[in-house]
């Protein structure tokens, strides 16, 4: 076996490599026979083959070679019979590719088949028969068939014997195709007397190792004499027919005459080539010689034929020419597309002239009916590229993406440039795989949602909800709660996030007066490796519920005290006697509050504003009615269901102080208690004068400081601005109290003329209260200034020994009458109307 290696590379395409090798073996070898060593010859190593899957790609039906990719080598995979391959060409190889994948690379491979002497000549036929005048003239050539030997070269027909010799020899000429011309020449002339019947064998012999032959009897009758033999006009004739043409075409006609006469000069026309593939083609009239189409004529299985005519006349003389007959392409064949290796899965992220796959591109037609171009769908991310001839890479033109298109049909279109031309298509299937490049979206950039206070820890408040564009593991999301505090506690005491569904729960108990509302951010992670994410802000809104009940702030209501109003007897319909204030912690219409009057010692006599608690008389004082009186009021507010609360309220009718002690006490004065009375109102007085004095030197201070800066900052022109505390305003009758009322009070308790002084709405001191606050009340300070106003109407009588009383009782806790006196020390409330009373009343004025 000769190995001949031809290796060179050249480059195809970003990623794919082309090479040639070359190999010779005799043919008819074993099935398994080693052809060569690829891997070695190719300089790849085994393990690339391996990984590369590769494999041998080729045209043909018939797969005549192996590769077996553990050894590198290349085997026979079937037995191969060179003249079943090669019919009518000396050299016989088969080609084909070898492909390998990761990246696509491909080596072209030529097999060449050697011929061996496994064919005898073979005549075809076993028998010829000629008739030969007597008088036929010494040197007489008569043309013999020749042996067929399908094998090649030196295995052909070498040799041609003729026995016996004694009126005939054998000449034996070589042609310029190879071929060889065998004659059969009259050396002695013919006596039809002495022998009519002559019978002679012609023997073929090959040149091969071990030689072979085949034989042939000829079979000669002498006639009598036929002294001219046929002559063809031309030795050579030339003709030209297109391929697919139908049957019965006259391609050509060819002629012969004879210069005798009679039956001796008909002339019988036949064709002697041995090749079925001509026979099988192509039939000549014997009578006038014209040759016609009888079979298929395929230009892409042979180009041109040559037909051997001979002419015999009656007297068995002949002559032969040979025509030759040029076939003319038609462009019948479509261009063949041949996917050698493909990919049918690419990922999103691959770079631009990553090959796809490689195409090999055939055309039997000749010519310019065989001259190729391919092109694929436009709008397509994808290009042909040519790498050689016959040859295209499809590559990526530019990025892909799967969220647009996840998979492409990718039609290749090739045609010729016959006229007509051709063309054939195919599609590939190019599967998109995903790439982490999506971060999940949220369906909003943020959230809002509510839930009612008071709520049952693990209720579900709402649902958040991402997308991600990408597919499967990649697009799996999950929802994480980010670290964040609300009012110094984690939010994850707060609220919890489901990491698959997105749903928000709520972890514990909500209180609306606590927190109103509070916001976190949930985290949307994907499931690609590196994750992406992104954030939403959640806003919670904690709606009120009616928990609460009203709290009444005045009158306050004590243990082991009373607390009463003093109406004077002369009190007219309408006469204020108090006002009852409450609050109510909820908000929106839960804290919404009326005012009810419940029970009473004479409904009769009060009334209760509905809105804004106003206990006022609805009739005229008389003497008759009872000194002690007794209100139940109930306050309610707007919630559903409703809540509220009662205040008692104890109302003396009473002109002077001493009635009111009658009913409201009830002293049992001990000897002991009367001795310290007095020790305890010297002391009581004292104290009060020092305090008295201690007040008005700072209240005077404070008085003239503020008068020079008023003027100060009248003197500049700046503009006043009046401050109000942050947490309040004025409500303008729209918040719990509808009115708004400053009551200043100054009585004695032997007086019945004491001055009422009621404070306009909103114009000098507003008492604000916010229903979310926690019932702080605030005194926002009117412009007015009492030293501005030196000429007040208000005038305060006995103010003097209705306070030194109250303090008194206040420190030796007597059960008698407390007038408002003790909410000084013990609520805000009282607190503030006691220092909102003290500059409107002028009362130290009035001491």
């Amino acid at each position: 076996m000769n190995l001949q290696v031809l290796l060179f590379i050249c480059l195809l395409s970003v990623y794919s490599v082309c090479g040639q090798v070359s190999y010779s073996i005799p043919e008819e070898m074993s099935k398994g026979s080693l052809v060569g060593n690829i891997a070695q010859d190719l300089g790849l190593e085994i393990k690339r083959l391996i990984s590369g899957k590769a494999k041998i790609y080729t045209r043909s039906s018939d797969e005549y070679m192996e590769l077996n990719r553990e050894r590198g080598v290349l085997l026979v995979k079937q037995r191969i019979d060179r003249e079943a391959l090669c019919t009518e060409t000396a050299l016989c190889a088969l080609h084909f590719q070898i492909i390998l994948e990761n990246p696509i690379e491909f080596y072209t491979v030529t097999v060449q088949i050697t011929d061996i002497n496994d064919n005898a000549p073979t005549f075809e036929k076993n028998e010829m028969n000629f008739k030969i005048s007597e008088s036929a003239n010494v040197g007489a050539k008569f043309e013999l068939e020749r042996a067929v030997d399908r094998d090649a070269g030196k295995n052909r027909v070498e040799i041609y014997t003729l026995k016996p010799t004694d009126h005939f020899a054998l000449k034996v000429q070589n042609n310029a195709d190879g071929h060889k011309n065998v004659e059969m020449v009259l050396q002695k002339p013919l006596d039809r007397e002495k022998q009519e019947q002559i019978s002679l064998v012609l023997t073929a012999v090959d040149g091969g190792e071990p030689q072979m032959s085949g034989t042939m009897m000829i079979a000669i009758t002498v006639l009598d004499a036929n002294d001219n033999a046929p002559v063809f006009t031309q030795q050579t004739y030339k003709a030209t027919v297109t391929e697919n043409s139908p049957k019965g075409t006259i391609v050509a006609t060819v002629t012969a005459s004879d210069a005798d006469h009679g039956s001796n000069s008909k002339i019988t026309y036949f064709i002697t080539n041995a090749l079925e593939s001509v026979r099988n083609v192509f039939e000549i009239n014997k009578e006038n010689g014209q040759i016609s189409v009888i079979g298929n004529i395929d230009f892409e299985k042979s180009k041109q034929f040559q037909l051997n005519v001979r002419a015999i006349d009656e007297g068995g003389l002949t002559d032969s020419c040979k025509l030759i007959i040029e076939v003319q392409d038609v462009n019948d064949n479509t261009p063949e597309i041949n996917i050698m290796s493909k990919s049918t899965v690419i990922s999103e992220d691959a770079k631009i002239n990553t090959v796809v796959t490689v195409i090999n591109i055939e055309d039997q037609d000749f010519g310019e009916n065989g001259n190729m171009r391919c092109f694929i769908s436009e709008n397509l991310p994808f290009i042909l590229k040519t790498t050689s001839n016959n040859f295209y890479s499809l590559v990526t033109d530019s990025e892909l993406d799967r969220e647009l298109s996840s998979e492409y049909n990718i039609t290749v279109t090739c045609s010729d440039e016959g006229v007509p031309s051709l063309s054939s298509s195919v599609t590939l299937t190019l599967q998109i795989s995903d790439v982490n490049d999506n971060a999940p979206v949220f369906e909003r950039s943020s959230y809002e949602a509510y839930i009612v206070e008071n709520n049952t820890p693990g209720l579900s408040i709402f649902t958040v909800k991402a997308t991600d564009a990408d597919w499967n593991q990649n697009a799996r999301v999950s929802y994480i709660l980010e670290d964040s505090s609300v009012n110094g506690v984690p939010v994850s005491s707060y609220v919890s996030v489901s990491a698959d569904s997105g749903v928000i729960h709520a972890v514990r108990s909500l209180d609306y007066e606590h927190i109103k509302d509070f916001h976190f951010r949930v985290k949307a992670q994907d499931g690609g490796s590196p994750p992406l994410s992104s954030n939403v802000t959640v806003k919670i809104l904690i709606q009120d519920q009616n928990d609460n009940p009203p709290q009444v702030l005045y009158p306050v209501q004590t243990g082991g005290s009373v607390v009463a109003e003093m109406v004077p007897r002369s009190a007219d319909v309408g006469y204020l006697v108090t006002k009852v204030v409450a609050v109510d912690v909820d908000s929106g219409q839960n804290a919404w509050l009326s005012y009810k009057l419940q029970k009473a010692t004479d409904r009769a006599l009060f009334e209760v504003g509905l809105q804004n608690g106003e206990i006022r008389t609805i009739r005229q004082v008389s003497d008759k009615d009872a000194v002690k009186q007794r209100l139940t009021v109930i306050v309610e507010d707007n919630g559903q269901p409703s809540r509220s609360a009662t205040v008692i309220v104890n109302v003396a009718v009473a002109d002077s102080f001493p009635e009111v002690l009658s009913e409201f006490t009830d002293f049992t004065h001990d000897k002991e208690y009367k001795d310290n009375l007095t020790f305890y109102l010297v002391l009581a007085l004292a104290v009060v004068s020092f305090l008295f004095i201690t007040c008005l030197v700072v209240i005077i201070s404070v008085k003239i400081y503020r008068w020079r800066q008023s003027r100060i900052l009248y003197q500049s022109k700046l503009p006043v601005i009046p401050y109000y505390p942050p947490r309040y305003s004025d409500t303008l009758g729209t918040g719990t109290l509808p009115h708004v009322y400053n009551y200043e009070v100054c009585r004695t308790t032997d007086s019945r003329k004491s001055d009422c002084k009621f404070g306009r709405a909103g114009s000098q001191n507003v008492l604000i209260m916010e229903p979310s606050s926690t019932g702080t009340m605030q005194r926002i300070q009117s412009d007015r200034n009492i030293l501005d106003e030196p000429d007040s109407p208000l005038e305060c009588d006995g103010i003097v020994e209705l306070l030194v009383v109250k303090i008194v009782l206040q420190i030796f806790h007597l059960p008698s009458l407390r007038l408002d006196f003790k909410p000084v020390f013990s609520s805000e409330v009282f607190v503030l109307l006691f220092f909102n009373l003290l500059p409107d009343c002028s009362l130290f004025s009035c001491w």
